[in-house]
């Protein structure tokens, strides 16, 4: 016997351009989190819902006002042993009069009984489609997951008497406040360098530079052996902005992806807080920084 596909269905009292135009919303109806295009043909988009699940699809099949197929091309569950298990199946909407009505059929192509997720999926799906999509259609507003709470990004201020010039001039000069093991440059747009710290390393592209208002380092590559994810700083962006503060200069740092749910925060946060407050104020005021010494050969 056959296994069947999860479907399900319904009917509306709106046309059959309505219900289109609500499934290719699939951010008023499914997630809010929903990255990339959902309305054209071959568009790709990812879902996630927090750290559950996460799938990337691409619109395969497009007919306006009678049909939607997405492909799955990538897929991760957490509570799966087979963690793409939904990797190559198709999610499809038809749509047909029925009477003066319109009738939506949602068929998950793939999701069978035999998935472990299935129990879960078909639960999950049945929610979206006949809850949130069908109100979507019916009533103009659906019921998508919430955009999640972003995570602050570490964030540390120092407040020193001395020159925005000044303080644009010191936080360059890396090797005297954060590590002595430096090659590369930073002095343009586009510099790419590398801080060494033993077996640590951080590659980092010049991203920003307003002279004595703003600097911006992208991470490009990392490596900190002790973590789980090695490059955990990849793709982090560290910002250093400097104004005014009661008569003072203020730096105020952030480093944006430096979260409170990655591994590294709580190590990470406390090196931040010691070069920053410790290291570079002590170059500013005292004109001598703590830097890492490089290690010799």
């Amino acid at each position: 016997m056959k296994a069947h596909d999860y479907t399900t269905t319904f009917l509306v009292d709106k046309t059959p351009a309505q219900a289109f135009k609500a499934i290719t919303n699939i951010r008023g109806w499914w997630s809010e989190e929903i990255e990339g295009g959902t309305t054209k043909l071959n568009d790709e988009f990812t879902y996630h819902y927090k750290d559950v699940h996460t799938c990337t699809m691409k619109l395969v099949e497009l007919v306006p006002n009678k049909k939607a197929v997405w492909l799955v091309l990538d897929n991760y569950f957490s509570f799966t042993k087979d963690k793409t298990e939904w990797k190559g199946t198709k999610v499809c909407f038809d749509i047909t009069k029925d009477g003066n009505k319109t009738r939506v059929t949602f068929t998950h192509k793939g999701l069978v009984p035999a998935y472990e997720c299935f129990d879960i999926c078909s639960n999950a799906w049945g929610e979206f489609i006949q809850g949130s999509l069908r109100s979507l259609i019916s009533k103009g507003k659906g019921k998508p997951n919430k955009k999640e709470k972003q995570a602050d990004d570490y964030k540390a201020y120092v407040v020193v008497t001395t020159t925005h010039k000044e303080a644009y001039k010191v936080i360059n000069n890396i090797t005297a406040w954060w590590s002595e093991d430096f090659e590369g440059s930073l002095k343009k747009v586009k510099d790419v360098f590398t801080v060494r710290f033993g077996e640590v390393y951080i590659t980092m592209k010049v991203k920003e530079l307003v002279p004595n208002k703003k600097i911006a380092w992208l991470v490009t590559d990392c490596n900190k052996p002790w973590l789980k994810n090695k490059k955990e700083w990849k793709g982090t962006e560290l910002i250093w902005e400097i104004s005014d503060k009661d008569r003072n200069t203020q730096i105020a740092f952030t480093h944006n992806g430096l979260v409170p749910d990655i591994e590294c925060y709580d190590v990470c946060s406390d090196a931040w807080g010691s070069y920053l407050k410790g290291s570079l104020r002590n170059l500013i005021t005292k004109g001598e920084g703590k830097p890492t010494k490089m290690k010799k050969k």
